[in-house]
């Protein structure tokens, strides 16, 4: 089931290549925002329930569904675009094993526990 998932992941980063391409932007934007979703990291410096919150607002799909969405209505390419890496970001997180954040820890994801060598 695990690598079924992996691949419905891979999928949803494939069309995100594609909406990339659909804007008008350089690659290399591309390459330098895609991990920009991992700063929300940084709500763990709080505590434990406030980092799961703010990762996993800037790990959500249906959040950035709708930032692309606001995006297309409001022909906001900024906003696109950041929809666009949120959506990225969260797939390829999702195919790696990492999933939206338990309060209790770091570690434990929806996905279930992260290893200690990284996998799940």
């Amino acid at each position: 089931m695990k690598n079924l998932l992996k691949l419905e992941e891979l999928g949803q980063f494939m069309l995100v290549i594609i909406l990339f391409n659909q804007l008008d932007y350089a690659w290399w934007i591309f390459t330098a925002c895609i991990l920009l979703p991992d700063l929300s990291i940084i709500g763990y410096a709080v505590n434990t329930k406030t980092g799961a919150w703010v990762y996993n607002f800037f790990h959500h799909k249906l959040i950035a569904i709708a930032v692309i969405g606001a995006g297309f209505l409001l022909n906001n390419s900024l906003l696109t675009l950041a929809g666009v890496i949120v959506f990225g970001y969260s797939s390829m997180d999702r195919m790696f094993g990492y999933g939206l954040k338990n309060e209790d820890s770091f570690k434990n994801t929806h996905l279930g526990l992260i290893e200690e060598n990284g996998k799940s």
